[in-house]
């Protein structure tokens, strides 16, 4: 009985293992990582991890580009994975563009792109506000 899993099969699944080293890489920098500018690139690795994963499936040993010709029985590779990713790449592009202005206007509000820091000056500027609401108060009068 042959073993299933050997060297053949790791290398010949070279671009699978890939993509999980890569995928698992961003999503660690996403989960553990506080800064806002660390975790737009961990989506990045995340999204590349998954193009890989996409296209390597599209692509089909032998297969050529798929282009009607006259032999039946030629082998073709699978265009909607690439067609995919196309599409993709141009919402990947939109949403880091749309991180990154959200990061620059935090900054600019908060003086910080660190998520902990941003969440303490947040959560002391509502107690800030909570603070002044109640001094503002008519203070009730006693009905006895």
């Amino acid at each position: 009985m042959d073993r299933i899993f050997n060297a053949e099969f790791a290398l010949g699944h070279m671009n699978y293992w890939l993509f999980v080293i890569l995928m698992m890489t961003g999503l660690y920098i996403v989960v553990a990582r506080g800064n806002l500018l660390k975790k737009i690139v961990g989506l990045n690795l995340f999204q590349v991890a998954v193009f890989m994963l996409y296209i390597s499936m599209g692509k089909v040993s032998g297969g050529t580009a798929p282009i009607l010709i006259d032999n039946p029985n030629q082998l073709y590779s699978n265009p909607l994975p690439h067609v995919l990713i196309l599409t993709a790449i141009v919402v990947g592009i939109a949403t880091t563009s749309l991180g990154l202005a959200l990061i620059v206007r935090i900054n600019e509000t908060y003086g910080t792109i660190e998520e902990d820091e941003v969440l303490e000056i947040d959560h002391q500027m509502h107690a800030d506000e909570v603070a002044k609401v109640e001094k503002l108060k008519p203070a009730k009068l006693d009905a006895s």
